[in-house]
């Protein structure tokens, strides 16, 4: 995941897109990164600007939440901030530092203790980030007993770590999302994505390089958004299959420049905002970050299909409404939408 802010530089975000990138406009300012704890394997800023050692180290502290237990932070040298947050330098050449994140904060307790500050963070689930103010503290890793533990639990290597149940399931992390219901939620992908083969045949063509899931659940998709008010707070899982995803609200715009994404999966978010905001201006978002000759995939209930292909036939958009996987007396349906040029 790249981000960056609308500045001097503000075409660097549109490139990495352009290039097929996973990437936002976003900066480090008041509010906390719309990722969940322990997200990243390493964090790396080029040409930056942030002042890092100002206002307690509290930009460092969030790097640190975001970062994975044994995570890495590549960046000039910050001996006593990194200090402070306990982790290890392992490498350094001229101006550049590589720090290493410790895996479990069981040596780390005693010794914030003594620092007196930065002190551990209180609040009860590190992962409820959307429109939540920075602070200047750190976000404790969870326990282990064992001084060699990984906190929250060893993840696999890649590619194995995609279609292995993460951490955050194996240990009940997630109320309602078992083991079972991953193995069978990846199932039902398999099927689903063997359907949209057929009703969209340049779905392997090469031609979709940025593909959002606006609901995605536990994660398929290259940019997968989780709406941060969803029942089930699953973007911690999507980062631990090695998956990019964000928080959203698509009640608001979405930090990405026009015409950025080659498809759009829209998979029961009509049902879930039909009394949260007009879903007129979620039609016209989508529309807005959708490339010309792009696609929207919109799966809902019979009855929310008819009321968004009314409005997207007033938009002038082509559209379709087809059956879903589950068939013609399922009450789910699909409306496949093309952008044309």
């Amino acid at each position: 995941m790249s981000f960056a802010p609308l500045d001097v530089h503000e075409a660097q975000v549109q490139f990495a897109l352009e290039r097929g990138l996973p990437a936002m406009v976003g900066l480090l300012s008041t509010y906390q990164l719309p990722y969940p704890s322990r997200s990243f394997d390493v964090a790396h800023c080029s040409r930056c600007l942030v002042p890092w050692t100002s206002y307690d180290g509290l930009y460092l502290m969030e790097i640190d939440r975001v970062l994975r237990p044994g995570g890495y932070w590549v960046q000039i040298s910050l001996e006593n901030l990194a200090t402070r947050l306990c982790w290890k330098k392992i490498a350094e050449r001229g101006p550049i530092a590589v720090w290493r994140k410790p895996t479990n904060h069981l040596h780390c307790i005693q010794k914030l203790k003594a620092l007196k500050s930065p002190t551990f963070c209180v609040k009860s689930d590190p992962d409820a980030v959307w429109y939540t103010k920075m602070e200047p503290c750190v976000t404790p890793l969870p326990m282990v007993n064992e001084i060699k533990d990984v906190a929250g639990g060893a993840l696999e290597k890649w590619p194995k770590r995609l279609n292995t149940a993460p951490p955050r399931i194996r240990s009940g992390f997630i109320e309602g999302i078992t083991v079972k219901s991953f193995n069978e939620d990846n199932q039902l992908w398999k099927k689903r994505v063997s359907h949209y083969r057929i009703i969209l045949e340049s779905l392997f063509s090469g031609k979709f390089r940025n593909i959002m899931d606006m609901n995605a659940g536990l994660g398929v998709w290259v940019m997968n958004a989780v709406p941060f008010d969803a029942k089930h707070n699953t973007l911690g899982i999507l980062y631990e299959r090695g998956l990019i995803g964000t928080y959203i609200d698509w009640c608001e715009a979405f930090s990405t420049y026009p015409r950025t994404y080659d498809l759009i999966h829209a998979d029961g978010v009509f049902s879930m905002y039909m009394d949260k905001c007009d879903i007129v201006y979620i039609l016209l978002e989508m529309h807005r970050i959708l490339r010309p000759e792009g696609a929207i995939i919109i799966r809902d209930h019979v009855d929310i299909i008819v009321k968004v292909k009314g409005i997207i036939d007033r938009m002038r958009l082509n559209c379709q409404l087809l059956h879903s996987d589950g068939g013609r007396f399922h009450p789910e349906k699909i409306l496949l939408v093309h952008n044309s040029l």
